[in-house]
């Protein structure tokens, strides 16, 4: 995504906030080894020197880490912790547990099974449904404070605890050994969600999703008496609990338990120097920004764009490609955004990175009679632009209500949804929030095999996402009329959702769009859980059946047990 730069940039960045690196999280830290809470250097430290392991590790006790606090009805702080960053959602949770170690977690989850009481889980707050707002949720698991991230001399791979952003991770990581995970471009996200669900970034097309590089998960599970305890799965071949880390490699958060902690370590890296343990951090980025005027935006030009944009991604999204390392975003804002922007970022010191970015831009432009109102090419340091605050926000302070609805790609829009995605951003109902973005995928992303981790949608080569943002619970009938009806335009030849086929091909859990699961807007007769997880479902459904028989960790798309 890019950066905000002068006044044209920085305007375009806010009307959305460019969802392009679809979720990754905020504040970065300074330490080598650090954490935002009382006790996490302890923690820190603990992790460093390899003596985490299954269950609760020592450093985990209370009196080494924050918490547990909690926080009713009537205390002066429950309003300001009720709500995640989309505004449309707020519960009314009996309390809200805010936790800081994996002890705490067994024991706010043993109390809430022993009551009856339903539980959801937080960590960065930025769920696109209300899955932690549900009414039936009467316990709301505030991971926040378990922002950690260290290495773990034991299973020679990087701690991250769950409420850590992305910023944190990448500068953390950066820092102490020029390491990096190719995760969103959102700085404020929590790695808890980001992770579980598959992760994704400006980096993935040349190293594949975070999920290929996730060694192990520690997840609090509930067992079919009710007893809640910590378990350690890793991708260990002759792991008896390998199945539990598979569910969380793309299974989507809110599944199978409470995270606690991932480790991560690229597949086949050897040795001990962390250092070679996972990708290198990129020491700078080239990225280019081109910025169209809706004021001379006609339907060929816009198509234009779209379709050359879809070609270029067919074109270049081998796993191998030398075209890999490019990222790609392309931004058309509806009519009353005013804008159509392109980006393109590489790592500044690939072969050829330059010309490679002069390559896709006119790709992508070719043909299309347009005039600039902005168009420059910086070179970054990357921490830079991967910390920035506020970047890839759904909104800003005052416009924090949004819906995002999304589809993965194989290839190029058809000419039918070209002309659906013009006439909808063409027409009188949108606001300046609303638009869409196409996002560069494929390339190492396509080495995977659809089963080896819960993504199934390994064949692709774009994601695409339609949004609208807006400040006013008013304007909440009319944003969603809007957005609903892009999406059951430009996917009505398939019941208005993207059923797998020739051109799409599903939907990304952690875009969560509840509509999937509603007869209303979804007429397919392909259930959401089809959508999203296409034939790993059924496997899913047996890991569910087995970390949680007793169906505890539920939502709006929930993985449900196989029965029997």
């Amino acid at each position: 995504m890019p950066e905000a730069g002068d006044g044209s940039e920085r305007a375009a960045v806010s009307r959305r906030g460019l969802l392009a690196g679809a979720g990754a999280g905020a504040a970065a830290a300074t330490a080598v080894v650090t954490g935002a809470v009382t006790g996490a250097a302890t923690v820190a430290a603990t992790v460093a020197a390899g003596t985490w392991d299954a269950g609760v590790a020592a450093a985990d006790s209370d009196s080494a880490v924050f918490g547990p606090v909690t926080v009713r009805p009537g205390d002066s702080r429950y309003d300001n912790l009720l709500r995640g960053n989309n505004f449309r959602f707020a519960g009314r949770p009996d309390e809200i547990r805010v936790v800081g170690s994996t002890d705490q977690v067994v024991r706010a989850v043993r109390e809430a099974v022993r009551s009856g009481r339903r539980v959801a889980v937080r960590s960065g707050g930025h769920c696109f449904e209300s899955f932690t707002a549900d009414p039936a949720v009467r316990v709301l698991l505030d991971l926040s404070p378990m922002d950690a991230v260290g290495y773990d001399a034991g299973r020679r791979a990087f701690a991250v605890q769950p409420g850590a952003t992305l910023g944190h991770v990448y500068r953390t990581l950066l820092t102490g050994w020029g390491v990096t995970i190719p995760g969103g471009s959102c700085p404020e996200v929590g790695a808890g969600g980001h992770f579980a669900g598959g992760g994704y970034g400006a980096l993935s097309r040349r190293h594949g999703s975070v999920v290929d590089h996730l060694y192990g998960v520690e997840v609090v599970v509930v067992d079919r008496d009710g007893t809640a305890r910590a378990v350690v799965a890793t991708r260990e071949p002759d792991d008896p609990n390998r199945d539990l880390w598979w569910a969380h490699t793309g299974g989507g958060g809110g599944n199978f338990g409470v995270v606690t902690r991932y480790w991560l370590r690229s597949p086949g890296a050897a040795g001990t120097d962390p250092s070679r343990l996972l990708p290198p951090a990129p020491r700078r980025m080239v990225q280019h920004v081109v910025i169209w005027s809706w004021e001379h935006m006609t339907e060929q030009a816009l198509t234009g764009l779209l379709r050359n944009f879809g070609t270029w991604h067919e074109r270049n999204s081998a796993p191998g490609s030398p075209y890999a390392g490019l990222y790609g975003l392309l931004q058309p804002s509806h009519r009353a955004g005013g804008t159509v922007m392109l980006v393109a970022q590489i790592d500044a010191d690939l072969p050829g990175a330059d010309g490679m970015v002069t390559g896709f831009v006119s790709a992508v432009t070719d043909g299309v009679d347009l005039t600039p109102v902005y168009d420059q090419r910086r070179t970054m340091p990357w921490l830079h632009r991967m910390t920035w605050p506020g970047s890839g926000e759904p909104g800003d302070v005052l416009t924090r209500r949004y819906k995002i609805k999304a589809g993965y790609l194989r290839r190029g829009f058809t000419e039918t949804q070209l002309a659906a995605i013009y006439r909808n951003l063409k027409n009188d109902t949108g606001g300046p929030g609303a638009g869409m973005l196409l996002v560069g995928y494929g390339g190492q992303i396509r080495a995977v095999a659809p089963r080896a981790t819960a993504i199934a949608q390994r064949d692709v080569v774009m994601k695409a996402v339609y949004q609208t943002v807006w400040a006013d619970e008013a304007d909440d009938a009319a944003n969603l009329a809007w957005v609903r009806e892009l999406y059951r335009d430009v996917y009505a030849g398939t019941g208005g959702v993207p059923v797998p086929g020739e051109v799409d091909d599903g939907s990304y859990i952690n875009y969560p769009d509840a509509d999937l699961a509603d007869p209303a807007w979804n007429t397919s007769g392909v259930p959401a859980h089809t959508l999203y997880f296409k034939d790993n479902y059924p496997r899913l459904q047996r890991v569910k059946a087995r970390w949680d028989p007793r169906n505890v960790f539920r939502h709006a798309l929930a993985v449900e047990p196989a029965s029997g």
